[in-house]
């Protein structure tokens, strides 16, 4: 069994901008009659801010490959998945982590290695908020949706959703672990969690992503300093 060490913590780092509207709700505390359905999460300790939690981005990559790797079931892959079949499922556990509910022998702890990826929550970026308070705009906006009556045309039951508007721009971080025994999977584990962020960018994040909500461009990525941007415009998520 091979003796596990931490060799270094890597940053990957950038921006993350919204190209559509973003929802990434938040529990209401009351109820008011008259204001807004379904709000945004919001920091508490800055002033009201939005953000978006590093658990919605790891989520929602994490189910994205998921769904690449063909073995997609109803709860997270688990150590049970790993097959010759679907060689994605390994690096995905790698990365992200197996179920809290799997049992895993020391060979098979020792063969995964702990989870790979840290999520931070992205802050949204001074610069920008500090131009849109200049120019006296809101950090986001309230948008009335309703239900269409399909045998009379009619539009009935309106909600106001609110968002975080396109043009947005926040700060993307997340944290790489590397290991002594990823000498070899490491090249496959950076790709696959490239490929994760690319199919984020072609698909959507939070909710309501089939109206066109929370459509995303991440820009300027850097691990540890060192331009990444090219490689990444280059991953295509649905290359053998």
């Amino acid at each position: 069994m091979p003796q596990l060490q931490l060799l270094r913590i890597q940053q990957l780092t950038g921006t993350l901008e919204l190209l559509s509207g973003l929802r990434i709700g938040a529990s209401e505390g009351e109820i008011r009659i008259g204001g807004v359905d379904n709000q945004v999460i919001r920091n508490a300790h800055d002033r009201g801010k939005p953000y978006i939690p590093g658990s919605s981005l790891k989520g929602k990559v994490r189910s994205l490959l998921e769904w690449r790797s063909g073995a997609v079931r109803p709860e997270p892959l688990g150590i049970r998945d790993l097959s010759d079949r679907h060689p994605l499922v390994r690096p995905i556990l790698q990365l992200f982590g197996v179920g809290g509910g799997d049992q895993l022998s020391e060979e098979q702890a020792a063969d995964l290695g702990p989870t790979r990826v840290a999520f931070w929550d992205a802050q949204l970026r001074p610069e920008w908020v500090e131009r849109i308070e200049r120019e006296n705009l809101p950090l986001t906006e309230v948008k009335t949706e309703n239900r269409i009556n399909r045998i009379c045309g009619v539009a009935e039951h309106p909600r106001q959703t609110e968002r975080v508007p396109a043009g947005a721009v926040f700060d993307f971080r997340l944290s790489i672990r590397v290991l002594n025994t990823d000498a070899e999977a490491g090249a496959a584990l950076r790709r696959t969690l490239l490929q994760g962020l690319r199919l984020l960018e072609l698909d959507s994040l939070g909710g309501s992503g089939s109206r066109g909500y929370g459509k995303v461009r991440l820009r300027g990525l850097q691990l540890d300093g060192a331009d990444l941007q090219a490689e990444f415009d280059a991953i295509d998520p649905f290359a053998a």
